[in-house]
């Protein structure tokens, strides 16, 4: 285990990718990247990553920042409930930890959306505590190196990974060498093709004496993404249109939308939607006009959307599973924080 803490720290120190959050010690930049990280890969999250310090400089700064500015410089990052986490996670440092991160794992954790990962990150990273991780490159390369063949989802499988960070972690520098177990699984000991002969550890490594890497982890088949349609309308009323707001829960919570909903098993999507807008909204709406599809996939589902635009609608609005509405200019729409999905129906609608 020394040889191999040895190997990845020379290793890291030469090979380590020059990004954004590795050029400063301060623990709230290190801990907003480490949420910015989960399930996102890093070039698309550099981008994101620097406007949001630019705009939020200082845990402080974040806490005293209005919900929506948050997910409006969120949007497009997906997996929203981080943003909804962060955000309540600041105000309890201010309020909770004099405007200090906590620097212990055991103090990360009691912080909302903060969980064994990230608290292990940045308790290593940026307090140089002997803190494990484990993430996908992690588990990768914990299961290859010690020969690991048993369903890496597995509990028995998931303590003994945990277990195996946790012995590693232990030494001088150890969040070097969480980033240095992340920088091998990003960059050599990839899910296909691993590049062995690059690795700093391929001779303490079961896998790579087996020669059967590139079938480890091994993983229980996905259960298939669940096809999905909705219906979502476009209800221009001189010169404004309706947006509403999903409630703070749940997938895109607290995201602003076109009214609408799911299309129901054996619904057509024009009577579904007319459904949707009077159980939603209130509004009773005539002709609407089909203006095309868009398509966007989740984690779990294959959404087909179906666009229209409602002219003329009667009634007054009176929400029911949303938490806000606005009558609003087209532009003023676009500025909102809102989901994939949304965006490319409003492109749609927009001509783009």
């Amino acid at each position: 285990m020394k040889r191999v803490r040895a190997a990845l720290l020379r290793w890291y120190k030469r090979n380590r990718r020059d990004l954004p959050w590795r050029r400063t010690p301060d623990p709230y930049a290190i801990w907003i990247s480490e949420t910015m990280l989960q399930q996102t890969r890093v070039e698309t999250v550099i981008p994101y990553y620097e406007r949001f310090l630019e705009r939020f400089p200082t845990v402080e700064a974040l806490s005293s920042a209005e919900t929506e500015d948050v997910y409006g410089l969120w949007a497009g990052l997906g997996y929203y409930s981080r943003a909804r986490n962060l955000h309540a996670a600041a105000r309890c440092i201010v309020d909770e930890w004099n405007g200090r991160l906590p620097e212990d794992a055991d103090g990360l954790r009691s912080l909302p959306g903060v969980g064994r990962y990230t608290a292990g990150a940045v308790a290593s990273i940026a307090f140089d505590r002997p803190e494990p991780i484990v993430d996908g490159n992690v588990a990768r390369v914990l299961s290859r190196l010690h020969g690991i063949r048993e369903d890496v989802k597995s509990k028995a499988v998931v303590d003994r990974l945990w277990e195996e960070a946790g012995r590693l972690a232990v030494g001088p520098r150890p969040g070097d060498l969480n980033q240095a177990l992340m920088e091998l699984g990003a960059t050599i000991c990839t899910s296909r093709a691993p590049r062995c002969m690059a690795c700093p550890i391929a001779i303490h490594c079961d896998a790579n004496r087996r020669g059967d890497a590139e079938a480890l982890p091994v993983r229980t088949p996905k259960t298939p993404p669940r096809a999905m349609e909705a219906a979502v309308a476009w209800i221009p009323r001189r010169g404004v249109v309706l947006a509403v707001r999903r409630p703070p829960g749940g997938l895109l919570g607290g995201l602003w939308e076109l009214p609408g909903g799911e299309v129901g098993n054996g619904e057509k999507p024009a009577a579904a939607l007319r459904r949707l807008l009077r159980e939603g909204t209130g509004l009773e709406v005539g002709r609407a006009r089909h203006l095309g599809c868009v398509k966007h996939g989740f984690t779990h589902r294959d959404l087909r959307l179906h666009v229209y635009r409602c002219e003329s609608p009667t009634g007054r609005v009176r929400l029911n599973g949303f938490d806000a509405h606005k009558w609003l200019s087209p532009s003023r729409f676009d500025a909102l924080a809102k989901g994939a999905a949304t965006k490319k129906a409003l492109g749609l609608i927009q001509g783009r």
